[in-house]
């Protein structure tokens, strides 16, 4: 009986030894930074994407060695107001980011604006982390270019991600909290209630 009980050890420390080196690691969080135009909507647009678990508002873009909104609003800075995203990608891709961003977060025909936001601190543009962001970017225009997805040219900028600087206290996840604010209801609500309708399968 002792050597029955003993081999059946032996068998179910062997099973979970080969099933320990089978299992596939879990999948580091990863992080992109977009740039779409005044950096509240975009927050709030990838705030509510399945597998996203954190969106900060910052800046990026920018030859200076810091950033305040005070001086990226005026344009000389160099720099983009931004979202910085972290996601996971075992339950949403860089792919279906770039899907959010060009379909819903903003209007990448726009050149140095967007909406009423005027300059180049609300350039459209993607920063990219790693050659692989680079190439699913560059192919992602591309084919939306082929397809003539938009009544006019694609202005997205690619292009590498030098440094991300987080926007003040106040800017962060202005949406939630200003939900009634009139700017937030006419320019931002929609692109909510367009990510519902558009990629249902993404929102949350």
């Amino acid at each position: 009986m002792l050597t029955i009980e003993l081999s059946g050890l032996i068998f179910m420390l062997g099973m979970t030894a080969l099933s320990n080196a089978t299992a596939a690691p879990a999948e580091p969080e990863q992080t992109a930074v977009f740039a779409g135009g005044c950096f509240w909507g975009v927050d709030a647009v990838f705030k509510h994407v399945k597998g996203v678990s954190e969106v900060t508002s910052g800046y990026a873009g920018g030859t200076a060695a810091t950033a305040q909104y005070e001086r990226v609003s005026g344009g000389d800075t160099g720099h983009a107001e931004a979202v910085r995203v972290r996601f996971n990608p075992a339950q949403v891709s860089y792919q279906q980011l770039l899907q959010v961003f060009f379909n819903v977060a903003h209007d990448p025909t726009q050149l140095d604006r967007q909406g009423p936001d005027a300059g180049s601190q609300y350039r459209s543009a993607i920063f990219y982390a790693s050659p692989e962001q680079q190439k699913s970017a560059q192919d992602t225009i591309r084919q939306l270019s082929a397809a003539h997805a938009f009544p006019a040219p694609i202005v997205t900028q690619v292009v590498p991600l030098q440094q991300f600087y987080p926007a003040e206290a106040y800017h962060q996840n202005y949406l939630a909290l200003h939900p009634s604010q009139p700017y937030i209801v006419i320019h931002d609500q929609p692109k909510l209630e367009q990510l519902r309708k558009k990629i249902p399968a993404l929102f949350r």
